[in-house]
C-alpha cells in the first residue's frame, strides 16, 4: 500500500478523531481514535520517531536528549516542506476495511528493519468479527501523522483537559509493554 494522503479530523458528535488515509491506487482506510487511546499512543509515536531518526545512517545520537533534539529538528525541517494545504482527496474507489471506520481498541508499534514504523490497528468487538490493519510509515509520514494528531487534539481541546501532550523528551514509556496499547 502506497500512502498518498493522511487526514485527522475531530468529530464533535462522536468526540473521537477520524484518521483517514488514501493510497495512490484510490483506496481509503478509516479509523476512529478515542481520546484515551490517542493520549496514550501519541507520546509513544513521538518517541518512536526519535528512535527512527537516531537509527538513520550517519546519525550519532547516543543519549535520549540528543535523540529528542535531533528528532525535533528533523520534524521541523519536514513540516517546513510538507504540504498540509492540499485538501484531502475524497475520490476513493475502494474501502478495503468497509465504509464504516474501524474503532481502534488496540495498537501495536514496531520499528522495521528498513527504518519505518509499522502500526497495527485492531478493532476487537464483542460478538462480531474483529478487524485489523497494518500501516507501514516512513519517517516523514510518522512526523506528518504526529503533527496532524497534535492539531486535532488541540482543536478538540483534549490537551487543555488532560494537561498537555508531553514533548518527546518528557514522554513516559507506558506500562510494561511500550509497544502495545489497549483501550
Amino acid at each position: 500500500m502506497s500512502i498518498h494522503q493522511l487526514s485527522v479530523h475531530h468529530d464533535e458528535r462522536q468526540d473521537r478523531l477520524l484518521l483517514r488515509l488514501n493510497t495512490q491506487d484510490q483506496k481509503e482506510f478509516r479509523f476512529w481514535l478515542t481520546r484515551r487511546l490517542t493520549m496514550r499512543l501519541l507520546p509513544v509515536v513521538q518517541q518512536t520517531a526519535a528512535r527512527l531518526e537516531a537509527a538513520q545512517p550517519g546519525v550519532a545520537a547516543t543519549d535520549s536528549r540528543s535523540q529528542s533534539l535531533l528528532s525535533e529538528f528533523k520534524r521541523e525541517a519536514f513540516l517546513e516542506k510538507a504540504d498540509f494545504g492540499t485538501p484531502y482527496d475524497h475520490q476513493a474507489r475502494q474501502w478495503p476495511l468497509g465504509p464504516e471506520p474501524m474503532l481502534i481498541t488496540d495498537a501495536h508499534l514496531s520499528i522495521q528493519a528498513g527504518g519505518s514504523l509499522e502500526i497495527s490497528f485492531e478493532e476487537k468487538s464483542v460478538g462480531s468479527q474483529s478487524r485489523s490493519c497494518q500501516l507501514n510509515l516512513q519517517i516523514d509520514l510518522v512526523h506528518g501523522l504526529v503533527h496532524l494528531l497534535e492539531q486535532a487534539c488541540d482543536k478538540a481541546q483534549w490537551v487543555a483537559a488532560s494537561g498537555a501532550i508531553r514533548p518527546i523528551e518528557q514522554a513516559a514509556v507506558l506500562a510494561q509493554d511500550p509497544h502495545h496499547y489497549k483501550h
